[in-house]
């Protein structure tokens, strides 16, 4: 690829903590420039969050690195004449804006969707909330745990014997960001520029739930929580071995067969009570406890290589640690100089073009460390600038 599919196009983050923030995060990565627009002395929430207090005390919390290599900085109080004079010549220069407040906040800025395009018509505008625009929820604030609840996304996690379970990562956050990210792009490509796209994570994050939403909807059958199972073959589930668990997927009828022959337990290919897949399922449980003996006389990684050498999906559950060791080695981990002697690994995208990761070349921005080298490129000279941080507008 000779240069990345989004050169060229200008961003402006509005947005804070993740779901934005992560959508923003893929678009750099595919080329664009994307412009952290922060308030002033504080910035994103998420320079204050994360796991190391001394990153937190320096407004480079690690939840921030995470989702925002790559992106430039600046501070600007859109609650100041100034500020926002200063912002609209920010929006003439740009492509796309994203923001994640509550529906109303810009609005009332004066900086909404309707106004902004009014003046800027070929402006692509973002909005990601947790429930939409004009949803009865709207004011609603957008936590990921909340919209996991209410997207009936907790009601189906866990077993059946403990739920409902939140997700252990904010997937609503993610999902919501990955959702906005591919409606912008799709808008960069339409043949006429200028778009209001609204993003609800809430909406993002049922339009995932595929088969457990259609079951329902077309099926009448409500989903239920499966834990480790799939609800949908026999034998797929997560099984122990002699030192921990191995996820075993033999969802085809051949996969079957060569599992029971290799575990020597051929016999039960013919047993009536596993011939059929409808048969394994019903008799789900009286055929993982027979799976499970066979497999504990060996270590999960020794299965985990005979079975998929004979055609049968088979994978550890790996530790995020021994994970990332794999991530590792396929180049999906950059390392950053951070300052004060710190270095920061992070993750980049699930992307590679042309056989490479997708890759940015910058860490994460200091708060509003190109905010004087913005300006200028905007016109304002330097006189301008500190008057500007003389009235706080900066």
């Amino acid at each position: 690829m000779s240069q990345p599919p989004l050169r060229g196009i200008r961003i402006l983050d509005l947005t804070n903590v993740l779901a934005g923030p992560f959508a923003c995060h893929q678009l750099a990565h595919l080329g664009a420039e994307v412009i952290k627009v922060e308030l002033p002395g504080t910035g994103d929430l998420a320079r204050q969050l994360g796991q190391d207090e001394g990153l937190s005390a320096r407004n480079m919390g690690v939840s921030f690195l995470a989702p925002n290599p790559g992106k430039r900085s600046v501070t600007l109080n859109l609650k100041s004449q100034s500020g926002r004079d200063v912002f609209e010549r920010l929006v003439a220069s740009a492509d796309v804006l994203v923001e994640n407040f509550r529906p109303g906040v810009m609005d009332r800025l004066g900086l909404g969707a309707k106004a902004l395009r009014t003046r800027h018509p070929n402006l692509i505008y973002c909005a990601i909330s947790g429930f939409g625009q004009d949803d009865p929820m709207a004011a609603r604030p957008a936590y990921d745990q909340i919209v996991q609840g209410i997207s009936g996304a907790m009601a189906i996690t866990g077993s059946p014997s403990e739920h409902p379970l939140r997700a252990g990562w904010p997937v609503a956050d993610t999902v919501g960001g990955l959702t906005a990210a591919m409606a912008i792009s799709a808008a960069l490509n339409a043949p006429e520029r200028g778009a209001f796209i609204d993003i609800s994570m809430r909406d993002a994050l049922m339009a995932t739930m595929g088969w457990a939403v259609s079951n329902y909807l077309v099926a009448g059958v409500e989903a239920e929580p499966a834990g480790n199972e799939n609800l949908t073959s026999a034998p797929s589930a997560a099984y122990r071995c002699a030192d921990g668990l191995l996820n075993i997927a033999a969802n085809k009828q051949e996969q079957w067969e060569a599992l029971a022959a290799h575990l020597g337990l051929g016999q039960l290919t013919t047993d009536p009570r596993f011939i059929t897949r409808a048969d394994r399922k019903a008799n789900r449980t009286a055929l993982n406890t027979l799976i499970e003996n066979a497999l504990s006389s060996r270590p999960a990684a020794h299965w985990e290589e005979a079975l998929n050498g004979i055609g049968v999906p088979a994978g550890r559950i790996l530790s995020l640690p021994q994970a990332l060791e794999q991530a590792r080695a396929a180049g999906q981990i950059a390392a950053f100089d951070i300052g004060e002697g710190r270095e920061a690994e992070v993750f980049r995208t699930g992307m590679r073009f042309d056989g490479q990761p997708l890759a940015v070349d910058s860490p994460p921005p200091e708060l509003g460390q190109d905010t004087d080298a913005v300006l200028s490129e905007l016109g304002l000279t330097g006189d301008e600038i500190a008057a500007l941080r003389e009235e706080n507008a900066i």
